[in-house]
């Protein structure tokens, strides 16, 4: 199991930041899309490291089209030497279509013929051949010689798919090259539902569960007092909440049978009551979507519970703290 971190987007200190990630023992690090660009903090990682690998965490495909995310990914490919992930989520309609007026329709066929439209133009560039891609949604039948970066000596970078529904989730089996698992999964929803969806999408490509990476951002509750772990937990919970709000999100309530519980925190969150939302978490609910453990057993606690399922683990919440002690919390991952 790789273990990841996070990439800030701090211009005074990202190089640094991706430095210190790479001494520390991580494997790699996820640049996310909330209040700046993914792709730009990955760019200055790269330059600065030679082993870290580095993918977007997710970027918003519907954001973008798919020449703009090829051209992007193949060239963090390039500056990276091999080392880049393309992680893609869809987010909501509000968002595509209010935040970046774009068009919003069946986003899993959607999806699942971008994914497929960036393959064609990379194997265009690879291969010399005619670009011809016409989809549903999509349209690519012009490159000329002046727009072509050429083969890329370091290959096609992996395409990741953020997922929660199960259409999505087949998708990334199909037609990606694995899964980013929302965090708000649970260990018996990945096992019940997002993983037999992604073996169903695999099984249709002819591939097998070898040829897919399933990556999960998880909570941990957790740190080396209990003052710490106290704030680890309340975080953890109000997250959790948040999440649980989300009217798409209900199905991973609805399997423990906490549906009504969505409910609720769909109703408080119209009502901006996020401290009441989070105190409707308990340790039940915490213990379904946390591993909550001392600082010395992390490792140990995710390789028990996901070790069979996963190939990446990533910390949903950083921890800051002493960099020997938390190299040795990423020791217990070995």
């Amino acid at each position: 199991m790789k273990v990841d971190g996070g990439i800030e987007f701090d211009p005074s200190g990202i190089g640094e930041e991706a430095r210190k990630a790479e001494a520390s023992g991580y494997d790699g690090v996820w640049s996310s899309e909330t209040s700046h660009d993914p792709f730009l903090p990955i760019a200055l990682g790269a330059a600065a490291t030679e082993k870290l690998e580095f993918g977007t965490g997710i970027a918003v495909a519907f954001a973008r089209n798919p020449m703009t995310l090829a051209t992007l990914a193949n060239d963090l490919q390039l500056l990276s030497k091999g080392r880049f992930m393309l992680g893609l989520g869809s987010q909501i309609k509000p968002h595509i279509t209010k935040r970046f007026s774009m068009p919003w329709s069946h986003p899993a066929p959607r999806m699942r013929e971008l994914i497929m439209a960036i393959r064609s133009i990379w194997a265009t560039w690879d291969t010399g051949e005619k670009l011809d891609f016409r989809g549903e949604f999509y349209t690519h039948t012009l490159m000329t010689p002046f727009f072509d970066p050429g083969k890329n000596p370091y290959g096609s970078p992996k395409i990741l798919l953020a997922a929660v529904g199960e259409l999505m989730t087949e998708v990334a089996g199909e037609a990606g090259d694995g899964l980013l698992v929302h965090a708000f999964s649970t260990e018996r929803y990945l096992r019940e539902v997002s993983l037999p969806a992604l073996q169903r999408g695999a099984d249709k490509a002819g591939k097998t569960r070898a040829d897919l990476t399933v990556s999960y951002p998880g909570f941990v509750v957790t740190g080396p007092t209990e003052s710490d772990v106290a704030a680890a937990a309340k975080a953890v919970r109000q997250q959790i909440a948040f999440y649980g709000s989300t009217p798409a999100y209900r199905p991973v309530l609805e399997l423990h049978g906490w549906g009504d519980l969505q409910t609720e925190l769909n109703t408080l969150s119209k009502q901006s009551e996020w401290v009441k939302m989070g105190e409707l978490i308990d340790d039940e609910v915490l213990d379904a979507f946390a591993v909550v453990c001392p600082l010395d057993e992390v490792g140990t606690r995710i390789k028990a519970r996901y070790g069979d399922v996963i190939d990446r683990f990533s910390f949903y919440i950083p921890y800051e703290m002493d960099a020997e002690a938390w190299s040795a919390v990423l020791a217990g991952f070995r």
